[in-house]
Formats: C-alpha cells, structure tokens, sequence
C-alpha cells in the first residue's frame, strides 16, 4: 500500500506519506518482529503524562531538542501544551515513543521531511498497531513493515539499511518510565515511582 496525495493509503503495503518514491521492483511493506507488549499500568496511557524532564531521561535526549521539537511542531505535546510562563509541558505515552523513535532515526541520517512524515502517520495509528510495526529506512525513504516477510522483501530489495521495532521501543520506553514520576491528567497528582537506588539502600539498612 502506498500513501496518496491526500494522506490517504490505498492497496497493499506502503511508503510513508512525505518519503521519496520507492523502486517499483520493491515491494515496500511492514514488520512485526517481535511480539506485542502490553499497555502500560498506571491507570492507562490517557489517564497519566510526563513533564520534560521525564520524557527526556525516558527518550534519550536533551531537553533542548525536546523544546525544540516542540516548538517547531516535530513532536508536540498531546497531553497538555506550554501556555505560558512557568507552564509545564505534559506529554502521553505515545508522545515519548515517537520521541525515543524521531531520535533514532535523526541519529541514522534520515531527512526531516521523512521524519516528520514518520511522525504524523505514527500519531495517525492505534496504541495496539504501534505495538506491532516496524519502520524501515534507507536513509532516504521510510517504510513500514507489519510482518518478517515483509521486511525481508525490503532487504532483498536493497532498500532497508535499518530498522526500528516500534514494540521494542515500547518496552524500552515502559521500562525507563516506571522508575520515573508521572503525574495525574485529571488531578495533577504526582505518582511517585519506586527508585530502585533508595530500595537497594533500604534493603542493605534492613540488613544491617
């Protein structure tokens, strides 16, 4: 399936909308390679956000490109954004997998134009398809795959150089974010996360 003009898709597996036109010999499809995990705890990915700093330590990035991004509408907050002086931004689940992704693919050269491209069809899908999907790109095209055929055909095609699993980002991004604080959209409320450090320290004192 390949994106139309209007941001629609039609047929079989596809190129991203925004990323240069795939060799017609290659059939330009999307992976799954690895099995889906679950959705986070915590009352669930609409119920809590996180403020920059978190979202950075989970993402792996700066908290300038986070506001730089932000401000250029690359990966806005979904939760809630900036307002004013002093305001938090508050970002969703979601929002911080896209980040850690829009990273890696900035880190293996990708075009701006393809990654905001990226962007806006990751936003466009459901929690449960994100699970399953693996962007593939040759630095000048990105493709999503939803099976390991469909990568290999990329590969024997020479157009996939790399690979994102979106669900192990997932996981990766879960794992960082249940040992950093959340807070509450309806609330504000702060959940506090366990550190493991204090725990460890706790547990040598019980010992002692």
């Amino acid at each position: 399936m390949r994106s139309t003009g209007d941001g629609t898709a039609a047929g079989g597996p596809y190129t991203l909308q925004g990323s240069a036109s795939a060799d017609p010999a290659v059939k330009a499809r999307v992976a799954a390679q690895a099995a889906p995990p679950h959705e986070p705890a915590a009352g669930g990915t609409e119920r809590v956000g996180y403020r920059g700093p978190t979202a950075c330590a989970a993402a792996g990035i700066t908290y300038r490109q986070l506001d730089y991004w932000a401000r250029t509408g690359l990966v806005e907050p979904s939760v809630r954004p900036a307002y004013g002086s002093g305001s938090q931004r508050l970002y969703s689940f979601r929002d911080v997998v896209v980040l850690k992704i829009v990273k890696r693919l900035l880190d293996t050269g990708v075009s701006l134009q393809n990654i905001r491209a990226a962007v806006v069809h990751l936003r466009s899908r459901e929690l449960d398809d994100l699970a399953q999907m693996t962007l593939m790109s040759d630095g000048a095209t990105v493709y999503e795959c939803t099976s390991p055929d469909e990568v290999v055909d990329l590969l024997q095609g020479g157009q996939g150089v790399f690979g994102i699993a979106v669900g192990v980002v997932w996981r990766d991004v879960e794992s960082a974010l249940s040992q950093l604080h959340g807070e509450r959209v309806d609330t504000g409320e702060t959940l506090i996360r366990p550190n493991p450090t204090d725990e460890l320290a706790a547990r040598r004192n019980r010992a002692g």
